[in-house]
């Protein structure tokens, strides 16, 4: 018995080891990855560049309907998180390990927003880890709402359409403000698969 427990113990240790070892490179590349992208363009920059479009709208000019919906859709701890929502990462890496393949994301959206502002799609885990750390300076430079406006104003709706403006006028020819709640629980659920879920695919 008290072999049995020495051969779990350094089964258990060996694990733990090996994962380790398997996480640094992947951190390293992830912060690699970082440093490239806001190198190559400061955040505060990336952020103005959104900010001079001309599709660009405030969020005071957004439908609260589309505001209140993708906070319940996209992230409903918004407002408690430093940039990662835990429960909900947690949540999908557990599920994604079961299934063998990455089903979901669980990314909040600030981690989204970092995403859209400098990585591709790609499903890496050094991007992940890109995306974290783009994250947590987003939230140390701006204020909850900042980020909330700025996710809706670079976020892609299909065909074409970047941002909540240029979505709004395309599908239902209005202004962000004049959306009605079905049209923003519309546009809301777009932002799960774009290209498959649009207004103009959606029964």
């Amino acid at each position: 018995m008290k072999l049995l427990k020495k051969l779990i113990i350094l089964g258990v240790i060996a694990l733990i080891v090996i994962a380790v070892l398997s996480v640094i490179p992947i951190g390293i590349k992830g912060y690699e990855m970082y440093r490239e992208a806001t190198e190559a363009i400061a955040i505060r920059d990336r952020i103005d560049q959104l900010k001079g479009d001309e599709s660009y709208v405030t969020i005071d000019q957004i439908s609260p309907y589309f505001l209140e919906g993708v906070i319940d859709a996209e992230d409903r701890r918004f407002y408690e998180h430093n940039g990662i929502n835990l429960i909900s990462t947690t949540r999908a890496m557990l599920k994604n390990i079961v299934a063998g393949t990455t089903l979901e994301g669980g990314s909040s959206i600030t981690q989204q927003l970092a995403k859209n502002m400098y990585f591709t799609f790609e499903k890496l885990y050094e991007r992940k880890v890109a995306e974290l750390l783009v994250a947590f300076e987003l939230e140390k430079a701006f204020t909850k709402t900042e980020i909330l406006e700025y996710y809706c104003n670079i976020s892609y709706f299909g065909e074409g359409q970047y941002g909540i403006k240029e979505a709004s006028i395309h599908y239902y020819g209005v202004e962000p403000i004049a959306l009605t709640e079905p049209q923003a629980m519309s546009l809301v659920r777009t932002l799960k698969s774009p290209n498959y879920y649009n207004p103009n695919t959606l029964p």
